[in-house]
């Protein structure tokens, strides 16, 4: 597991695991686009603190040095849920952050890959932090700005050390860029959508309730579960992990930027967008705690942007504009909030109708982020 001048370690004391974190922090200082993960909840995801996608999931961290330094990590995961799921055998990697030198990401896919190797895998699949339900995929194009919320952001070189490794694209996703003035006057094509979909269906379309904000949640992340069934690499969250990502966004979910849609008293749509908290994040460099979690609750307000996570559509009721529906109630409170721009993140390069609407609507391409595959011969 060594080289001349690297050495790869396996992660198993506490004073690893925090060199490990605090890799990224040393790795991206001074550069303006890096904003830095809530701290906590990146030991979680590590498998560093309990976190319910570890019920049915391990995970492997290693660290690379030279001279005493660290150079590199990455993580191995092996999800048996995609396993099950799709009927594979392959490992993950995730977590990944390296200097620009080829022989040190060979050498941390090379333990990466023995490890998955061990557990009886085949293949891999990456960066999947540690699943694409909790953040994924590299950054390969549009690096001149800043990544919002809960999306992430690399070295420019990243692509060339894993591709150098022998990784193939498997997967594009886009991120879409809007302006509020894009939907002072809406398409009129879009309207008639709108206005046929509600004269089709008795709906109920409304705001979540303040009042049940964790049961909202959580029926948010059902319909979520349900709707991206057909989605490439989908996993369904398990119970557990609904219940505890619903207790994490439910301070940070405005009612403002959400829609559900309720069909004979039975919700089959919604939409959410989160406030893009990261020029907060940056500000408290990751620090819930003591006083970090107070400046993002009292500060959103100020924020400017949003980030429309997705519009989610039970099958049964797909293709026959909910979606639209679902955004042309949130835009009105969007503009009184006083957002001023938005990003719609991510989608999928294979869904072709959620960037075909967006597209018509004049949501521009800012982003690409990518995901990797590999045959271990």
């Amino acid at each position: 597991m060594s080289s001349a001048a690297v050495q790869v370690q396996v992660v198993r004391s506490k004073k690893q695991q925090k060199q490990f974190v605090q890799f990224a922090w040393d790795h991206y200082c001074g550069d303006p686009n890096w904003v830095p993960p809530l701290r906590k909840n990146h030991r979680e995801l590590l498998g560093y603190l309990p976190h319910p996608f570890y019920d049915n999931a391990k995970s492997q961290t290693f660290l690379a040095f030279r001279q005493g330094q660290v150079v590199g990590r990455i993580a191995a995961i092996v999800d048996n849920g995609h396993n099950a799921r799709f009927d594979e055998k392959r490992g993950m990697f995730g977590f990944f952050e390296c200097v620009e030198d080829q022989d040190v990401a060979n050498q941390l896919f090379d333990v990466a890959v023995d490890w998955m190797r061990e557990q009886g895998m085949t293949c891999a699949r990456g960066p999947s932090n540690p699943s694409l339900n909790h953040g994924c995929a590299l950054l390969v194009d549009g690096f001149d700005s800043p990544p919002v919320f809960m999306m992430s952001y690399n070295k420019p070189f990243y692509g060339q050390l894993i591709e150098g490794y022998g990784f193939a694209k498997s997967q594009d996703m886009y991120a879409y860029w809007g302006h509020m003035d894009m939907v002072d006057k809406p398409n009129a094509k879009l309207s008639f959508v709108v206005e046929e979909s509600m004269r089709r269906f008795d709906m109920t379309v409304r705001r979540i309730n303040t009042r049940k904000l964790k049961q909202e949640v959580e029926s948010f992340m059902r319909i979520y579960n349900v709707a991206s069934l057909a989605q490439w690499g989908f996993v369904p969250l398990t119970e557990t992990e609904i219940q505890h990502v619903a207790a994490g966004l439910k301070h940070l979910i405005v009612p403002e930027m959400t829609t559900i849609i309720e069909i004979e008293e039975e919700p089959v749509a919604v939409v959410f967008g989160m406030l893009d908290y990261n020029p907060i994040i940056k500000k408290i460099d990751g620090k819930l705690f003591p006083f970090g979690f107070l400046r993002i609750i009292f500060g959103r307000k100020r924020l400017e942007t949003v980030r429309m996570v997705g519009t989610y559509v039970v099958p049964k009721y797909q293709k026959w504009g909910l979606g639209l529906v679902l955004m042309f109630r949130v835009i009105p409170d969007a503009r009184n909030w006083g957002i001023k721009e938005g990003e719609f993140s991510w989608v999928l390069e294979s869904n072709k109708l959620s960037r075909g609407t967006l597209e018509r609507a004049g949501a521009k391409l800012q982003k690409t982020y990518r995901m990797y595959d590999l045959e271990f011969k």
